[in-house]
Order: structure tokens, then C-alpha cells, then sequence
């Protein structure tokens, strides 16, 4: 099984070099829109094709090297069959942000503690800081991006990790996502986890009263603060994301076997939710909480698995029965009318998951 992380590694190059690495990226830019322009006027998107009408021009034009002029046909084209496989309308991609995109071994190397790239004027060495995150394993096309007034290379790396067969599972911990926890988890030995979304959900509201009251103004400036504003609102709740996902792999044994329940048609489901509590329900990262967990979960030697959620917060994990009226929604209570046994509905689906 391979799992394929993105390495985020700090670059520290020195004045001269930064500027270079700037002129590079601002070069490698303006290309990536003049062959954008080509491929929004003519439609092909064919890399071969691209080569032999753009290559020698683009070399010329923007002074980039060989490498660097064969990368920039291959990210302009990748863009473009992006745009085409997802169905969307033909349009012209832009490069705004100056970035360079970088081929292992051809355009970057990292040797010890020393970062090697390609530049407008030949190969230049620099320090970098490691990751905290392994970078053992095989490399892909990198990012070079500036930001902030620093420099990140943003890489992934492919990892080879054994996959947890059946008769490996040691433990099966279920779990069960939602808005008033983010996850509840349940496992073979009757613990259960609560994991609180209180504080995302006011996260939540704070950020659509604040968007509510910028989009007044219609302004390129309030434009652009809603786009900061949302950009922080996406880190915030990723970060939110991966430690939840972290404290659930770092929780269990190797061999745990996380169940949790198939929510592909989530967004279905919220054409049935008031209009005044639909953000709420479509904003949730359901889908990318559980990508994080299966990620972590592969590198501890543990798997996910999703089962259907019908009806496993109305059924009684004791007598087996049945019926919606045992969970009451308001007050996340579960009560079930035949043993009468009673918890919280949520830990009551977690139960159901992993059975």
C-alpha cells in the first residue's frame, strides 16, 4: 500500500541567492501564463504537441533553462487536463503567485542538510530546515513557493506501508462523526471518546457573522478580505483535523481497525436541514478528517473501513431494537423503548459502527 504525505521544508538561502531564486520563480511564472494563453486559444493540451511549437520560444523569451522550460509545459498542461476532466467550462488559467514546480534529482536535490534547485544562472546550494515529518521515502514534483517573505518547498513523498489484512485486526474501534462531536469513538474494551466541536461550532458562527457583515461593503478590498478570511478559517479547521485524527491513531495498538460510518451522500442528506442551519451541516470537514485518519492510521499499521450509518442511532447496542422514537435529537439522548437503556445517541452509533 503506498501513502503519499506533502513534506512542507523551510529553505534558507542567503541574499543573493534569494533574489535569484525570485527572478526564477517570477520567470517560471510569466511562462506558465504565455503557454496558458496558447492553450486557451488553440485547445491543445497535448505536452508533445506543446513542446515542439513552445519550446525553443519559451527558452528565449524568459531565459529558463532546458529543464525548467520542459517543467513549465508539463504544469500548464497537467492544469488544463485538470480543468477538462472535472467538466468544467473552458477558461484561462492564471498563474498569479510566483512558484516554480520542481523534477527530483533534475531541478532539486537534498543532500544532507543542503538544498540544491536549478536557477536562472546554473545549480546553487542552500540550507534548508527538515520537517517534522519524514521525509524517508520517494520524492515527486515539488512546489517551491514564496510567502511571507520566505521560502517553502513543498514536496511529496510516497511511502510503502504494509496493508493490515483481517486476520491482523487486534482491535475495532468505532466511530461516529458530528456536529456536537466532532468524533466519538468506542472501542472493544467499552472506553469511549468524546472529542468536542463546541469550540469549532463557534469558530463556525463567528466567521459567517463576520463574512455576512464584510460582503456588505462590495468593495476589491472587502473582496479580498473575505478570501483571507476564509483561507484562515480552512488552516484553522485543518489543524483542528489533524490533531483529532492524531490523538485517535496515537490512542490504539497497531492492528486497531477504526470503523467509521459511510457519509458519501452527506451533502444529500442536507437538503432536508433548515436553510438558517445548512452552513453548518455543508462547512463540516467530514471527508477530510477521515483522509487524515486513514493516512495515520496506514503509517501505525491500523486501517479504516466505513460501514452504512442506517439506523445505528436508533438501534440498541443491548436488545437489538429498533425504533427512532429511543433518540431523542434535542437533547442527544437515546433511550430505547424496550430494555430501556439510555447513553448519549452519539456514542450509541459509535457502538453500532463497530460491530
Amino acid at each position: 500500500m503506498k501513502i503519499t504525505l506533502t513534506s512542507k521544508v523551510r529553505i534558507l538561502p542567503d541574499e543573493e541567492t534569494k533574489d535569484l531564486m525570485i527572478r526564477t520563480m517570477h520567470a517560471y511564472t510569466s511562462a506558465c501564463n504565455y503557454v496558458s494563453v496558447h492553450v486557451f486559444s488553440t485547445g491543445v493540451t497535448s505536452k508533445q504537441m506543446l513542446h515542439d511549437e513552445l519550446y525553443r520560444d519559451i527558452r528565449s523569451r524568459f531565459a529558463l533553462r532546458s529543464q525548467m522550460a520542459e517543467s513549465v509545459i508539463r504544469t500548464v498542461a497537467a492544469k488544463y487536463k485538470t480543468l477538462t476532466s472535472s467538466h468544467e467550462p473552458w477558461k484561462l488559467i492564471k498563474f498569479s503567485k510566483p512558484q516554480y514546480d520542481l523534477v527530483w534529482n533534475r531541478d532539486y536535490s537534498l543532500k544532507g542538510d543542503v538544498f540544491s534547485v536549478n536557477t536562472l544562472e546554473g545549480r546553487k546550494k542552500t540550507s534548508f530546515c527538515r520537517p517534522g515529518s519524514s521525509l524517508d521515502g520517494k520524492f515527486g514534483t515539488a512546489k517551491l513557493v514564496h510567502k511571507h517573505g520566505k521560502f517553502y518547498l513543498h514536496i511529496p513523498v510516497t511511502h510503502e506501508v504494509s496493508d493490515v489484512s483481517d486476520d491482523a485486526v487486534a482491535n475495532i474501534v468505532g466511530v461516529d462523526r458530528g456536529i456536537r462531536f466532532l468524533a466519538t469513538a468506542y472501542d472493544t474494551s467499552g472506553k469511549t471518546t468524546f472529542f468536542s466541536g463546541a469550540q469549532v461550532k463557534a469558530k463556525r458562527a463567528h466567521y459567517k457573522a463576520l463574512r455576512k457583515e464584510i460582503q456588505r461593503v462590495r468593495t476589491p478590498s472587502s473582496r479580498r478580505r473575505l478570501k483571507a478570511i476564509g483561507q484562515r478559517e480552512n488552516r484553522w479547521m485543518n489543524d483542528v483535523d489533524h490533531c483529532i485524527s492524531k490523538a485517535l491513531a496515537e490512542s490504539y495498538p497497531k492492528g486497531t481497525l477504526f470503523v467509521l460510518e459511510d457519509l458519501t451522500d452527506i451533502r444529500k442528506a442536507t437538503e432536508r436541514v433548515r436553510l438558517s442551519d445548512r452552513y453548518l451541516s455543508v462547512s463540516w470537514s467530514y471527508y477530510d478528517l477521515e483522509q487524515k485518519l486513514i493516512y495515520k492510521a496506514a503509517m501505525r499499521g491500523q486501517k479504516v473501513i466505513n460501514v452504512d450509518p442506517a439506523y445505528t442511532s436508533q438501534t440498541c447496542p443491548k436488545c437489538g431494537r429498533r425504533d427512532k422514537t429511543s433518540r431523542d435529537k434535542r437533547r442527544h439522548l437515546f433511550r430505547c423503548t424496550g430494555c430501556g437503556y439510555t447513553s448519549n445517541d452519539d456514542r450509541i452509533a459509535a457502538i453500532q459502527h463497530g460491530k
